[in-house]
């Protein structure tokens, strides 16, 4: 799929995508990345920490957020810079799960100091409760 970042529109969508995330994805992400805190898998610890029960590794969130735009940049594009600010927490129910819902579209289009086109996209990502769990979750991409 080709996209001509000079077509482009600030607002412009550019990718939706749900995720649904289980008491097992968050066993894989913590075999994954060595983060084995039981606050990820049980929930009388995340409980008795004051917690609303078990929940997703803050940097799967991240991970999962940002997927749908890296595979709409496929090679085309490539990632310069990627933020965001936790604002609400994921809680993964045993028997349900959890979902993230990740919209992207084009916050800016801006230039590198050296002149490049760049779009800073802007990443929406909320749980199945409604609630905005990432805030000012941005990227920049360009031409790879």
């Amino acid at each position: 799929m080709t996209h001509d970042i000079t077509t482009l529109e600030v607002g412009q969508v550019l990718a939706t995508q749900t995720f649904p995330l289980t008491r097992d994805s968050l066993v894989r992400y913590a075999g994954a990345s060595g983060d084995f805190n039981p606050i990820h898998y049980r929930d009388d610890v995340a409980e008795s920490v004051g917690l609303p029960g078990v929940l997703a590794h803050g940097m799967l969130t991240m991970g999962v957020a940002v997927s749908p735009l890296l595979e709409w940049c496929g090679t085309e594009y490539e990632l310069v810079s990627y933020q965001v600010r936790f604002t609400k927490p994921v809680v993964v129910d045993p028997e349900t799960g959890a979902s993230l819902e990740v919209q992207v579209s084009v916050g800016a289009l801006i230039e590198s100091e050296d002149g490049t086109p760049q779009v800073r996209c802007d990443l929406t990502v909320t749980s199945d409760a409604g609630e905005k769990v990432l805030g000012k979750a941005q990227a920049v991409i360009r031409a790879a």
